[in-house]
């Protein structure tokens, strides 16, 4: 059995991550059939990519005008044709509203006991980008944790417990230092990396090169 050690930092408000992690998900399920002897490890990273973004929200399409002074939807067909390459619907007319992630990141954290941290980490985007849903609402997340076998009460106050979003902006701040400021950012086997929603032929690229690698 090889093992392949991934680790994706990224964020649930993140369009580009949500691409690049679909990308990803691609890439792997067609490696797995060429090699089913592999293990992957794939393990998720806190990042906020609007820090300070209050509890209420930020509504996204305003904050784009005022900044860049155009209408959102031209910023957005890049986007949108994107993840269309990748056979990944994607509307970003449909969220209008930003929230912070922190609670979002410490679920997925939770998820890590059991294994769904990644099967969390796709349900978020799929609740916020296509359902539209406030990802820092605790009763949001409840809902996708026990949808992934964890137990709804504790999501609710695993996500609210100061102590355990304080572990989660303390992983995210490790990260940064390690010099990681834009997202997503990929990492194989601890040694090859690269940031971006990269196309899946340069995924693939990096996944091989990663494999032939001497082990430690």
């Amino acid at each position: 059995m090889t093992v392949l050690a991934i680790d994706l930092v990224s964020d649930v408000v993140c369009p580009w991550c949500f691409i690049g992690t679909h990308r990803l998900d691609r890439v792997l399920a067609k490696l797995l059939i060429e090699r089913p002897e592999l293990e992957i490890a794939l393990h998720h990273h806190p990042f906020e990519l609007m820090p300070g973004t209050p509890a209420e929200g930020t509504n996204v399409p305003n904050m784009l005008r005022k900044k860049y002074g155009q209408a959102p939807e031209k910023m957005w067909e890049r986007v949108h044709a994107a993840a269309a390459e990748s056979d990944l619907s994607l509307d970003l007319s449909k969220q209008a509203m930003a929230y912070p992630t922190m609670a979002a990141h410490t679920l997925a954290r939770l998820g890590r006991e059991t294994g769904v941290e990644h099967a969390i980490e796709r349900a978020l985007f799929t609740a916020y980008f296509t359902d539209a849903k406030n990802i820092s609402d605790p009763d949001v997340l409840a809902t996708i944790g026990a949808q992934h076998g964890l137990d709804a009460k504790r999501v609710r106050a695993f996500v609210s417990d100061e102590r355990e979003l304080a572990l989660t902006r303390n992983e995210a701040k490790i990260w940064q230092q390690h010099g990681v400021t834009g997202v997503p950012f990929f990492v194989f086997a601890e040694k090859l990396a690269f940031s971006g929603a990269q196309s899946e032929t340069v995924i693939r690229q990096v996944i091989d090169k990663a494999l032939a690698l001497p082990s430690a």
